[in-house]
């Protein structure tokens, strides 16, 4: 760490409650009611122009699909053609700006989003994503961070330089790439929306942002702030489009780099792609990738029963268990699991489940139809199963007006069955019990089961068993937790990412990150000419 940057911190004291009576409660109260009363029309941006052609799209909430939030476009061939254009024509102008003057749009940006722009901004997460208040708080809280560390960390960059020797003066020119930068986030933080088009824009590139379909609104309210806060015209297009027309960007000479967070098969299509590519483009694109998890917690029998069973519903169920780092793989040992076991029936089903507009509901609804008959396939699956699969809570399923289904605890006899070993990305969490004296041998299990290695956990009160732990799963889990959740990652503090087909690992919220946006040039100048072209060894 270099002396003269002050480090940004992560006040957890800033992030709102929303108590009864409080003043914001009150007014995120209006701004609930407001958002659906008026649906926005949200056009495309292509070089700071709005676009208002292109597929019609209607953005509905979850949790209540008679509600209309917003009226938007996806972009076709041609809308995707002149956003490239329009990236090429703002690219040099924004490579060249001083990098402390880029920088500061994204400061004032973190400014405007935790000060005046908060509240409208909550509020569309909430209805877009069907996330509680404090989900909704610590999500745009996180892209606040992004926004402040990327910056602090991009400044240090910028002051790394190479060694001097007599004689000549060598520099480093931290360079962009050359080109554009597509950014594909998923739909279900909008923290993570906002950071994988701003993180290389930061460093001077200039990003394609592709939304998520579901959550256009909250992806849109970011940009409006990213606007708002002095962004250049064209350095960031929005442009929402069918996965159909991806081939109008990938196959562009000019592709610079992907920014991706989604599932692994889609991960896969866009490489084969570039492959296919690979001799066309200008530069090697730099693909940066995070996919999916199954995400694990491991009780040793020292544990605290209560405290492991309440991470466990915290790290299965908070937001529906639509978070990539959520926990939906257990392992119990034999003589801790009665006490387990009775912990979740009790609490279970405690967690309140409805509109997200009802402040006293825990839980919403899966983000749509297409989600919400996955994770009904996996339940039917262990209900066809019962040789197998057991319930010991099963949530209620209601697709009538909402996507809303209810968290289930299924215990396996099969450690390495389906439902431990594929993702579900739903609130379904999956205990295979094993034997006390087989707790190394689970270890290993719990390793080979699943391809991905996202997040996991280890609960213990035995540092060996701890200790052995993050051995046996050290290429497990990108982000591993000992007694606590795998869910919650904090920027600047647990950086994010796994490897195996859990993506690339290049950690978002740390310096990693930001590192494969640049091209540094090497720049030696010579302050002393040679008299003679001969080698000392000629006499």
């Amino acid at each position: 760490m270099t002396g003269n940057i002050a480090s940004p911190t992560n006040d957890v004291n800033t992030i709102r409650n929303y108590a009864p009576g409080s003043p914001e409660r009150e007014a995120l109260g209006k701004e609930l009611e407001r958002v659906p009363g008026a649906p926005a029309e949200i056009p495309l941006i292509i070089g700071g122009r709005e676009v208002r052609r292109g597929e019609p799209l209607d953005i509905v909430c979850p949790d209540d699909q008679s509600v209309v939030l917003a009226h938007a476009y996806l972009a076709g061939p041609e809308e995707l053609t002149a956003a490239a254009d329009s990236a090429a024509e703002a690219w040099w102008a924004w490579a060249e700006l001083d990098p402390s003057r880029r920088l500061a749009v994204f400061e004032k940006a973190a400014e405007l989003l935790s000060g005046p722009r908060r509240t409208r901004n909550i509020a569309a997460i909430m209805l877009n994503h069907s996330k509680n208040p404090y989900e909704a708080e610590i999500d745009l809280a996180e892209l606040v961070d992004f926004w402040n560390f990327n910056a602090y960390f991009a400044r240090q960059i910028y002051e790394i330089q190479p060694d001097q020797y007599p004689g000549e003066t060598n520099r480093f020119d931290w360079r962009p790439l050359e080109g554009f930068v597509l950014a594909v986030p998923p739909f279900n933080f909008y923290s993570i929306a906002g950071n994988l088009p701003t993180a290389p824009a930061m460093l001077g590139n200039v990003t394609l942002w592709k939304p998520a379909r579901a959550v256009v609104l909250s992806n849109y309210e970011i940009f409006r702030v990213l606007q708002e806060a002095g962004l250049p015209p064209g350095v960031i297009s929005f442009v929402p489009f069918a996965s159909s027309n991806a081939p109008v960007l990938l196959d562009r000479p000019d592709l610079a780099g992907i920014h991706f967070t989604g599932s692994y098969d889609t991960l896969v299509s866009i490489w084969r792609r570039v492959g296919e590519n690979i001799g066309r483009y200008r530069n090697f694109p730099r693909i940066v990738g995070e996919t999916g998890g199954k995400d694990f917690i491991f009780m040793h029998p020292s544990a605290d029963a209560r405290g492991t069973a309440l991470n466990l519903l915290r790290g299965a169920f908070e937001y529906q268990g639509q978070k990539c780092s959520a926990c939906s793989r257990a392992y119990i040992p034999e003589s801790r699991w009665p006490e387990v076991r009775a912990l979740l029936q009790q609490e279970v089903p405690k967690l309140t489940m409805g509109p997200v507009r009802d402040l006293s509901n825990f839980l919403g609804a899966v983000i749509d139809r297409a989600a919400f008959e996955k994770i009904e396939g996996y339940l039917d699956f262990a209900r066809q199963h019962p040789e197998e699969y057991s319930f010991v809570v099963e949530g209620k399923a209601d697709g009538t007006r909402g996507w809303f289904l209810g968290p289930t605890v299924v215990e396996t006899t099969d450690p390495q069955g389906k439902l431990m070993s594929e993702e579900i990305f739903g609130p379904v969490l999956t205990v295979f019990v094993y034997p006390d004296a087989k707790y190394e041998e689970t270890l290993s299990l719990c390793d080979r089961t699943s391809p991905y290695a996202l997040t996991g956990a280890i609960f213990a009160n035995d540092p060996a068993a701890v200790e052995g732990a993050q051995q046996a799963l050290r290429y497990s889990a990108g982000n591993f937790y000992v007694n606590d959740k795998p869910t919650g990652a904090v920027v600047g503090r647990q950086p994010f990412g796994g490897a195996r087909r859990s993506g690339t690992d290049d950690k978002a919220g740390s310096v990693v990150n930001l590192f494969r946006w640049l091209s540094p040039r090497s720049i030696k100048e010579s302050n002393v000419l040679p008299d003679d072209w001969r080698r000392s060894f000629l006499g």
